[in-house]
């Protein structure tokens, strides 16, 4: 009998296990919502698992990269309208957050087979403003780092890694996050680590995570900035705290989660291996199940020096527009995401008007892009479907 889904086979999901319902057991107990052990745990075991000394949990990968630009942009003292170089091809929030810190994105085209930014074209949207890149560790893959520091170390950028979709991976040994002044990281819904809401900003620089934790917390001077703060002190040091600690020093926002997703993250933090583990053997049968399409369907490509982890499975047509494919898909309740348009999004279209023309692979990812889900929820059954849908149509 032929296999037919009862329900969408997604690109993520969520299982809460009992780990994570041990660790919420725990909060619930505790009567402590905000900033507390749990988080602080968590934040420890997050930055250390990506080689960084400080990791500070906000309420989403959008606030981590945001206070992120903000506090360098604060300590560097950078104008409105210096320019970041951004990849043509990511999610929309990357080059969001350069406007909203009042700066202006310059995008850099992708290269084709990873549709990670091309370091190749770095120097030549390098201008006298330009004072920081963010390169994206996209979909799982880190980006090609070393060439891409080199040119940022002989222009004397500072570096923010977009490392939302790509958790735990290496490049040549080194864990993302780890590279730049700054790496951002998302825990939101169909992410490897989810916690409902969150994400991470990583450094190695203590004076740029206690800015973080200020900026993520309406700007508030750092001798106070959570409700521990003011005990167990001597007397003299009290009477400072309670002088300062309704004291705001910067522009700041409340980005700040709560103990319930630091509890949901630890408990998926156990799990993190196998998770891992389970995305990439999943990819990995994708990719054998699909490669006699490889004349029509470019499959993911894994260079040699660096890990993927797979947050989803990206596939680009070769020579044809991805629409029929993604609808037959759709239909059959395969769920399909397309590979982070950004350029053509109605909204940079109105400020900025056709930037395709100047972006050939970026506007070739945008026709032909897409990704389906090989998370740890999709059975060998699912996985066959997928797979058999894909010849499918391409049998019609």
């Amino acid at each position: 009998m032929t296999y037919r889904p009862k329900s969408q086979i997604g690109v993520g999901g969520l299982v809460l296990g009992p780990r994570e319902r041990k660790y919420l057991g725990q909060v619930i107990r505790s009567s402590r919502l905000s900033y507390g052990p749990m988080t602080r745990r968590f934040e420890r075991r997050f930055a250390a698992a990506h080689g960084c000394r400080f990791g500070v949990f906000s309420n989403s990968g959008t606030s981590a990269l945001h206070i992120a630009l903000a506090a360098l942009k604060e300590r560097h003292g950078w104008k409105d309208e210096d320019e970041v170089l951004v990849p043509a091809v990511t999610f929309v929030a990357t080059a969001n957050i350069v406007f909203h810190n009042r700066m202006k994105p310059v995008f850099v085209d992708v290269d084709p087979e990873t549709y990670n930014i091309d370091p190749a074209q770095l120097e030549r949207r390098i201008t006298r403003r330009t004072r920081a890149l963010i390169p994206v560790h996209l979909m799982g893959l880190p980006c090609d780092m070393d060439p891409i520091l080199k040119v940022c170390r002989r222009n004397k950028l500072k570096v923010i890694e977009d490392s939302c979709e790509t958790a735990f991976a290496r490049y040549r040994g080194r864990p993302v996050g780890s590279f730049g002044d700054i790496g951002c990281f998302s825990t939101y819904v169909a992410h490897y680590i989810v916690t409902g809401v969150g994400g991470f900003s990583l450094t190695n620089d203590a004076d740029l995570a206690v800015r973080l934790r200020s900026l993520m917390n309406h700007g508030r001077d750092s001798i106070y900035l959570n409700i521990d703060d003011d005990q167990g002190v001597t007397r003299g040091r009290l009477q400072e705290i309670v002088e300062r600690r309704f004291r705001f020093v910067s522009m700041g926002h409340s980005f700040r989660a709560t103990e319930l997703e630091a509890a949901i993250g630890l408990g998926q933090l156990d799990s993190m291996r196998s998770i891992v583990r389970a995305r990439q053997a999943n990819a990995r049968y994708l990719s054998e199940g699909l490669k006699d399409l490889e004349d029509r369907l470019q499959l993911p490509t894994v260079p040699p020096d660096r890990d993927h982890m797979f947050m989803m499975y990206p596939l680009v047509l070769r020579d044809e527009a991805k629409t029929g494919l993604v609808n037959f898909l759709e239909e059959g309740k395969v769920e399909t995401r397309d590979i982070m348009p950004l350029i053509n999004q109605p909204v940079y279209v109105k400020r900025y008007g056709d930037l395709e023309r100047r972006y050939p692979v970026a506007a070739w990812v945008n026709k032909s892009g897409f990704y389906v889900g090989c998370h740890q929820y999709l059975s060998r059954r699912e996985l066959d479907y997928v797979i058999g849908r894909i010849h499918a149509y391409f049998r019609r």
